[in-house]
């Protein structure tokens, strides 16, 4: 075990931290997948789900271990070519996508051969992130005119919040946030800045009233959920979403202080998506006010983390890429928990590392993987300056003899001379052994 930690390389709280969400995670998941069990083979047996999420957090941590060797820059380069890729996927997703959970939204591509479904939107919001700290630390020291970047950074980002909006609004904010954020971290003009928010709501605005304009369409059956949603969270009418929100209320305040216990809770037989959407609900009420703050602290302390890892990096493609891939895990975790407690509408954010999802935790494990890329290179630029500052005493001392012995008198300088040669294995006489001999 010891020598498996010591193979981990980067920023071990980092590490710490993940691998403590993600053994929490266990429990949660264990308990509040009875209502799937019961819909799907009306046993309850929730045996199976937990191996199924014991099968994703160990891919995932392969997939951090995996990525993790891999030098963070080489991201830089294949961003730019995965996003095309990426775009197809979308495309592929929107127009043939699998619906899973009972949801009418078309957000899951069904792998061939394996027969798992995987969340396109989670890899092209990775891809995004990479492919605009790239940009960004490319035109760094460049002083390119606006409309270089609006083709060069804009319209990739649109033609990929563009794809990904029909079927999932939320998601779509949330990337389109993020960039916003990492462009004002990034120093990309203010003024640039306005106007894209700007061109982002007038460009919603449209897609609304088309959809306004052809409710049947396919393309547009998610608009009608994401009004729904808003006005009753604005209003008290009743709906399948307020439900929900109900449900998860009274999960939260039967957990009171120290809640009811591993396993014990109630509202995961009636709160749908308990093991996913609304995991929280029932960590707080099987682990209370404790359980609950003790979540929100790790994340927050997570999040201090990414802070200290993007100040420490070297590079700025480095820094941008642990803010562009750590504080949206961190947002989203916070829309999560918000929703169980009616702050925000009702979205489809997943709890990172602690919800059950095949998908959501890969990308969340890849985006971490980068992350200690970027802090293991930290560590072995760091090892490479000690190495040479030992290197460079060890000449120094040799230095320092030297100088020494030139500082003697000349009788000492033969004695030392004369030590020396009798200790020489080489012999300019005829006989090979005198060499031997003579010692």
């Amino acid at each position: 075990m010891k020598e498996l930690v010591n193979k981990l390389k980067g920023d071990r709280v980092i590490w710490s931290f993940v691998a403590l969400l993600a053994l929490f995670s266990f429990m949660p998941v264990f308990s509040a997948s009875s209502n799937l069990a019961y819909i799907g083979h009306g046993t309850g047996n929730t045996l199976g789900y937990l191996v199924k999420h014991l099968a994703h957090v160990c891919i995932g941590f392969l997939i951090i271990y995996w990525v993790h060797k891999v030098p963070y820059h080489y991201f830089r380069a294949i961003s730019k070519i995965a996003l095309p890729v990426v775009w197809l996927l979308l495309l592929y997703t929107l127009l043939k996508g699998t619906v899973i959970a009972g949801a009418n939204a078309s957000r899951w591509i069904q792998v061939p051969f394996i027969g798992i479904t995987f969340q396109t939107s989670t890899l092209a919001a990775s891809v995004l992130f990479i492919y605009v700290a790239r940009y960004l630390s490319k035109t760094k020291e460049e002083n390119e005119p606006f409309q270089t970047s609006l083709i060069q950074l804009w319209v990739p980002v649109f033609i990929t919040l563009a794809l990904i909006l029909p079927a999932n609004f939320s998601t779509t904010a949330l990337i389109f946030s993020m960039v916003m954020m990492l462009t004002f971290i990034g120093k990309y003009p203010l003024k640039y800045i306005g106007f894209i928010i700007g061109s982002g709501i007038a460009m919603l605005a449209f897609f609304l009233l088309v959809a306004k304009a052809f409710p049947e369409s396919r393309f547009f059956s998610r608009v009608s959920t994401w009004e729904s949603r808003i006005m009753n969270f604005t209003t008290d009418k009743p709906d399948e979403d307020d439900y929900q929100i109900e449900k998860a209320k009274i999960a939260i305040a039967s957990g009171r202080l120290g809640g009811l216990g591993p396993g014990k809770s109630v509202q995961k037989n009636f709160l749908p998506q308990s093991s996913s959407d609304f995991i929280y609900a029932i960590v707080v009420e099987e682990y209370g006010l404790v359980g609950g703050v003790s979540i929100l602290v790790l994340y927050l302390l997570l999040l201090f983390r990414f802070v200290i890892a993007s100040h420490k990096a070297n590079t700025l493609f480095g820094k941008l890429v642990v803010v562009g891939l750590g504080f949206p895990m961190i947002f989203q975790a916070m829309i999560n928990m918000a929703v169980a407690v009616e702050l925000l509408p009702v979205t489809g954010q997943t709890l990172p590392l602690i919800s059950s999802g095949g998908s959501s935790i890969w990308m969340t494990c890849f985006s971490l993987g980068i992350i200690i890329s970027v802090t293991k290179k930290d560590e072995e630029i760091a090892e490479e300056q000690e190495e040479k500052e030992r290197r460079r005493e060890a000449l120094q001392r040799l230095i320092d003899k030297e100088l020494a012995e030139d500082d003697l008198p000349v009788d000492e300088r033969e004695e030392i001379y004369e030590d020396e040669a009798m200790y020489s294995i080489e012999d300019n006489s005829r006989n090979p052994m005198n060499a031997v001999l003579n010692k």
